[in-house]
């Protein structure tokens, strides 16, 4: 062989060998991409949320606040979901939804390329995504599963996911968790927190034009919402009525029956009338639940309101409110708060804490610690009376000047520097001297009146002067309005009670713990006081009260007329009622308590008794 041959033959050798280096190296590249790409597309996969039987869903459940007749009041959570099952709703609801959102449903495999298809086209021709071909698996899979976001990758991991549900789970199973995780507006998610937001009532309890309704607000809650767009919401409740018909779920005549009787709406229960007494109930039930287990476990609180005196209640504040911001329209209106209970057992039946809880959630039944006054008195003339003082012990309505920590002596005065000279202590209270409280509590010493008081639930730091008898220790409308209830209760104090049981999601129920009612005064103490206060509403300050059967009370002005009190008895219930500002502003001239707050309570008293 030739020099140039061996040479060709050698170098083709190493072409060739080069080439098979290459090749492997080639190869080794691919398998190392394909194995990296199917480690990552397995890593997706297994990444992915799995649900594998209905009983993996644990979706969050907002903690339902109950009434005294356990009608919803309101609720607590990040998500207002009450869960039921499939065999609770009634049977037309799934099928309502089913005809609107997803025909086929009971074909398919959890995609409808049909849908899918038919949107695409419908898409392209429109130059614009106005179209969407999601199964109801899909809709349960994307609020369930995933993100929001809008991409190919979520649309993969959506399909991949929707099949999986529909191997694992059942149709039935699939609609239960579709028909409890849809959010069909106004914080509502699912068909029964829905049918209680727009209806006040539970699903199974729903007509045909109602379900019809519901199953129309998917597809954009907000703009069918018929408590913001009645119109759009009727438009749409007939489409899903005509869908139902043809599709032979309903007779053409029923569909035409149920539009035509029109929208009864509860309107939004879970906001403004009972925000105060909602968040009330939220403090007290953290006292042994954590946040976490209000938002996610679904219980069901049972409490002693009354939703008719709580509208009452409300009317009452907003009505007093706008009374004073009459009077004096250079200035903002004031704030108003309400506190109703039952004398006997101390049940909270109405709680309002401001004019509009809307426009500020500040509950000033129970949080706001104001000076109440003359309100205070009827306190110290307990422990005056406990401590064996004569009512018919006769005091001097006369100026006093007494010794105090400044150079100046304090010289507590009237209201107008009015003097009636020696009276009596019942006399004394209907007057409301404030003289003959400031002396009268010189002679049982201030801890008296205090003791009296925290056994009465005002726990509230008190002042250890004497200015304690004029009501110049702040204290909660709650507080002191409880304080009444023992004078109407023959002397035994029944600690105030909002909630009664509560329900977990198990079907465990709880009855709420509460402190036992106790004697703080003898019946005679008891009895004296109401039909002293009987007299201040019959000729005293409380006058502007009277017209109520029964009424006993008392009314509380502070200085420069800040704040205006009237708390009473009547009719088993003692209330109490405070306007004032919520920076220590005047009310205005002439704004006490005889003239601000008794009406409202008397106003609140009649009313219910229509």
């Amino acid at each position: 062989m030739s020099q140039s041959g061996a040479t060709a033959t050698s170098s083709s050798k190493r072409s060739k060998v080069l080439n098979q280096h290459h090749l492997t190296k080639l190869l080794l590249a691919v398998a190392g991409t394909l194995t990296l790409c199917i480690g990552i597309v397995l890593t997706w996969f297994s990444s992915l949320p799995d649900i594998r039987s209905i009983n993996d869903y644990h979706p969050r459940v907002a903690t339902v606040i109950l009434d005294r007749t356990y009608k919803p009041i309101s609720a607590i959570g990040r998500e207002f979901r009450i869960l039921i099952p499939f065999e609770e709703m009634p049977s037309l609801l799934p099928k309502a939804f089913v005809a609107a959102e997803d025909s086929r449903f009971w074909e398919h495999d959890g995609l409808d390329l049909w849908s899918i298809a038919r949107a695409a086209f419908n898409n392209m021709r429109s130059g614009r995504r106005s179209q969407g071909g999601s199964t109801i698996t899909q809709q349960v899979t994307r609020a369930l599963l995933l993100t929001r976001e809008k991409s190919y990758t979520r649309k993969l991991a959506e399909a991949v996911l929707s099949h999986r549900l529909e191997r694992m789970l059942s149709k039935e199973e699939i609609l239960t968790i579709y028909l409890n995780e849809i959010y069909l507006g106004e914080g509502a998610y699912g068909v029964e927190a829905a049918a209680r937001t727009y209806f006040g009532k539970h699903a199974r309890d729903l007509s045909l034009g109602e379900i019809a309704l519901l199953a129309g607000l998917p597809q954009s809650p907000s703009n069918y919402s018929p408590l913001r767009h009645p119109k759009a919401a009727q438009a749409r409740q007939r489409y899903v009525l005509n869908r139902m018909a043809e599709d032979r779920i309903i007779t053409d005549t029923s569909a035409r029956l149920a539009y035509d009787q029109g929208l009864q709406l509860a309107g939004n229960w879970r906001k403004a009338t009972n925000g105060y007494f909602g968040l009330y109930v939220r403090q007290l039930l953290r006292e042994q639940y954590t946040e976490k287990d209000l938002f996610q476990k679904g219980l069901s609180v049972a409490t002693t309101i009354d939703s008719r005196l709580q509208e009452i209640a409300a009317k009452a504040v907003q009505a007093g409110v706008t009374r004073i911001g009459m009077r004096h329209l250079d200035t903002p209106p004031p704030q108003g708060a309400l506190v109703a209970l039952n004398s006997h057992n101390g049940h909270i039946l109405a709680m309002i804490g401001g004019a509009d809880f809307t426009e500020n959630q500040f509950n000033r039944a129970v949080k706001a610690n104001r000076q109440p006054g003359s309100a205070f008195k009827p306190v110290v003339y307990a422990a005056a009376l406990e401590k064996g003082v004569d009512p018919a012990t006769r005091f001097n309505d006369a100026p006093i000047s007494l010794k105090s920590g400044r150079k100046r002596p304090w010289r507590p005065h009237n209201f107008m520097n009015h003097y009636r000279g020696p009276m009596p202590l019942g006399e004394a209270l209907v007057r409301s001297s404030n003289v003959v409280a400031v002396r009268l509590l010189q002679q049982i010493g201030v801890d008296s009146a205090a003791h009296i008081a925290k056994k009465l639930g005002i726990t509230a730091p008190l002042a250890g002067n004497l200015t304690l008898a004029l009501g110049a220790s702040p204290v909660s409308l709650l507080e002191l309005t409880s304080a009444y209830t023992c004078f109407a209760n023959q002397g035994i104090y029944p600690p105030p009670v909002a909630i009664t049981r509560v329900r977990e999601q198990d079907g465990t129920i709880k009855i709420w713990p509460r402190a036992p009612a106790h004697r703080v005064v003898s019946s005679y103490t008891a009895a004296w006081m109401q039909e002293a206060m009987r007299q201040v509403v019959e000729r005293g300050t409380g006058k502007n009260a009277s017209g109520v059967p029964g009424a006993t009370g008392k009314t509380g002005t502070t200085d420069n007329n800040i704040d205006a009190w009237f708390v009473g008895s009547a009719r088993g219930l003692t209330a109490g009622v405070w306007f004032g500002h919520d920076r220590d502003t005047t009310l205005g001239k002439g704004e006490t308590g005889g003239k601000a707050a008794a009406p409202a309570w008397k106003h609140f008293m009649q009313l219910i008794s229509n």
